[in-house]
C-alpha cells in the first residue's frame, strides 16, 4: 500500500494549500451575528454560478468556472473538466445549458467568515412529475466581503426527502455544526466525515441506515471479483477548510448536513495481466500502468441526522445523496 499512501499524502498536501488560500478567517472584527446574504445577493450568486458552469461545460475549460466552485464540488468539477478537455479539445459537442429555476434560499445567520447559504432549485435535468422529479441543492460559500460566492456542495434528491428547516421569526435558519446542537443529535455533524470513512473501513460506528451508499457499498466492495485481479480500498477524512461540513437544523430537531470524504481504490493485476485504463482515467493519470492502478476520488454526501432517541428511523443517519468524482490516478 506504499504507493497508495503516497497518493493519499499528495491529496493531503493539496488540501493544505486550498485551506491556506481560502482565507477562511474572521476579518475586520466582524463578530456580529448577521444573515449570510440578502435574497437578491443569493439570486445573483445562483445566476453567476449557472452562467459560469455552462460556459465551462460547453468549452470543457475549467478556467471558466474555477472562481465559482470550491470544496468537494470544486475538486470534482475541475478534475472532470480537465479530463474531458484532454479527450475533447474542441469542447462539448453535446452541451445542453443547465437551467436552475424555482429557487428558494435558506439563509442562516452567523458571525464572521466564511458565510454561506443553501439554494433549493429545480433543474432541467429531470422530469417534473413522479419518481423522476428531483431538486438540486447547492451550498454557496463566501470567504470574505470582497470574495465571490462559490458552490462547495451539490446534492440531487427527491423533494420528499428535504426536511423543513427551523427558522427564526425573521425567516433565517440556524447553521450547524455547533457544540450546543451536537449533544441533541444522534451523531455530531462535525464528525460525519470521520464517522462515515470509519464505517466504510470497519463497519463501525454503526450509525448509518442501510442503503446503497452505506451497507450496500461495503457489500459491493467485499464481493467484487475479477479473475487475476485483487482490490484494495482506503477511505480518508476530508473535513477542514473548504471541505468543512455545512448543515442546518430542522423543525423536528434533526439536521440536514453536507460533508466530504476521499476514497482510494487500488487494482492489482497478476503476472501477464494489466488493469484497464479508460480515457477519463488516462487523462488524469500519472505514472505507467503495468500491474497496478490507483484511483483517487473526492465524494460529497447529503445526510439527514435525526435527533437523539428518534424511534421512527431507529436513530440512524440517512444518506440522501452521494456525489463522487475521480480527481487523480496513478499507475505502477
Amino acid at each position: 500500500m506504499r504507493r497508495l499512501g503516497r497518493l493519499a499524502a499528495g491529496l493531503g498536501t493539496a488540501t493544505v494549500l486550498v485551506v491556506t488560500a481560502s482565507g477562511c478567517v474572521t476579518v475586520h472584527g466582524e463578530l456580529e451575528v448577521v444573515p449570510a446574504a440578502t435574497k437578491s445577493e443569493a439570486a445573483k450568486a445562483l445566476e453567476d454560478f449557472t452562467a459560469a458552469y455552462n460556459a465551462a461545460d460547453k468549452a470543457y475549460d475549467p478556467a471558466l468556472d474555477e472562481d465559482r466552485v470550491t470544496g468537494s464540488l470544486g475538486a470534482i468539477n475541475q478534475a472532470g473538466l480537465t479530463a474531458r478537455r484532454k479527450n475533447n479539445p474542441q469542447g462539448n459537442a453535446e452541451h445542453t445549458p443547465l437551467e436552475l429555476n424555482d429557487a428558494s434560499f435558506i439563509v442562516p445567520k452567523k458571525a464572521g467568515w466564511p458565510r454561506w447559504f443553501l439554494a433549493d432549485t429545480d433543474s432541467n435535468r429531470d422530469q417534473d412529475d413522479g419518481k423522476q422529479d428531483t431538486r438540486w441543492l447547492l451550498t454557496f460559500v463566501r470567504t470574505g466581503p470582497d470574495a465571490p460566492w462559490k458552490v462547495s456542495y451539490l446534492a440531487v434528491t427527491s423533494p420528499s426527502e428535504i426536511p423543513k428547516f427551523r427558522l427564526d421569526s425573521d425567516g433565517f435558519a440556524r447553521p450547524l455544526p455547533s457544540a450546543d446542537t451536537d449533544a441533541t443529535l444522534a451523531t455530531p455533524p462535525a464528525d460525519l466525515s470521520s464517522t462515515y470513512t470509519g464505517y466504510l473501513k470497519e463497519g463501525t460506528p454503526d450509525v448509518f441506515a442501510p442503503g446503497s451508499m452505506t451497507s450496500g457499498w461495503r457489500e459491493a466492495r467485499r464481493t467484487t471479483r475479477r479473475a487475476g485481479f485483487s482490490y484494495q480500498y482506503d477511505d480518508q477524512t476530508l473535513d477542514s477548510g473548504t471541505f468543512a461540513p455545512l448543515g442546518l437544523t430542522t423543525e423536528d430537531g434533526g439536521a440536514l448536513v453536507f460533508f466530504s470524504s476521499k476514497h482510494f481504490e487500488r487494482q492489482t493485476a497478476a503476472q501477464g495481466l494489466r488493469p484497464t485504463v479508460t480515457a477519463d482515467v488516462r487523462a488524469l493519470l500519472t505514472g505507467e500502468v503495468k500491474t497496478t492502478l490507483t484511483k483517487e476520488r473526492v465524494s460529497s454526501q447529503l445526510v439527514y441526522v435525526p435527533p437523539k432517541g428518534a424511534g421512527a428511523t431507529d436513530g440512524k443517519v440517512r444518506v440522501l445523496n452521494r456525489l463522487p468524482g475521480l480527481i487523480a490516478a496513478e499507475g505502477s
